[in-house]
């Protein structure tokens, strides 16, 4: 371990594993380092388009993906570890920044302020800690992602995983990623669909803010 992280902890990545590395089979599209999320650019932080867990998540999330994989479905990861310098953006961007310019896509139905007040964006992050995980489900006969009824970090009620204002069909879908993830480790949350945390988390008290980044990864 090196010196610097004897005096910060919250920057020492010697927990956490590259998840192409480890789940290879596994797609992703890292949605806070392109300009396509709620804020609309590239989010604090994320220095690269790729996927960081812990390696007590990765190895929970390695099972789900085989589970899937033999029923002829593949994991898409669109967020994992995020970085405490990322949810600041966020907050920062909730305090002092006019721009609503990605509420039509992502917030349509919810002022601004509500995002925070209604849980949807914390100010401390289970992401942060290292086992959290946002995903969907790509079905490998037809190459598509499966219908869930509102697409990733669309924020209002419809993304409830409970939401019955959506087809059967939808919810169904939605229940059967939660339950490949239940079998597997995680615990699924109330306002989100897609977000899973493991249950034993590795680190419970620990918010991390190394970057995301292989190269840091690997030092």
């Amino acid at each position: 371990m090196r010196t610097e992280y004897r005096s910060d902890p919250a920057m020492d990545p010697s927990g956490f594993v590259l998840l192409a590395d480890y789940v290879p089979q596994i797609i992703q599209e890292i949605r806070y380092y392109s300009s396509y999320n709620f804020i609309g650019e590239r989010i604090d932080g994320y220095e690269e388009p790729c996927a960081l867990l812990s390696l007590e998540a990765a190895r929970a999330l390695k099972e789900a993906a085989n589970q899937l994989f033999v029923q002829g479905y593949r994991l898409k990861v669109f967020d994992a570890y995020r970085p405490a310098t990322a949810v600041k953006h966020f907050i920062l961007w909730g305090i002092e920044d006019q721009d609503i310019r990605m509420k039509p896509y992502f917030y349509p139905d919810l002022e601004k302020q509500e995002l925070f007040s209604r849980g949807y964006i914390a100010k401390q992050s289970s992401h942060s800690r290292g086992s959290a995980v946002d995903l969907t489900l790509l079905d490998m006969r037809t190459g598509k992602e499966l219908d869930m009824g509102s697409p990733f970090d669309l924020l209002g009620p419809v993304s409830h995983p409970d939401c019955r204002e959506i087809t059967q069909e939808q919810y169904e879908n939605r229940m059967f990623l939660r339950g490949a993830m239940l079998r597997s480790g995680f615990e699924p949350i109330g306002c989100e669909w897609w977000h899973f945390s493991l249950k034993n988390e590795p680190y419970p008290d620990t918010y991390f803010a190394f970057p995301v980044s292989s190269a840091y990864l690997r030092r």
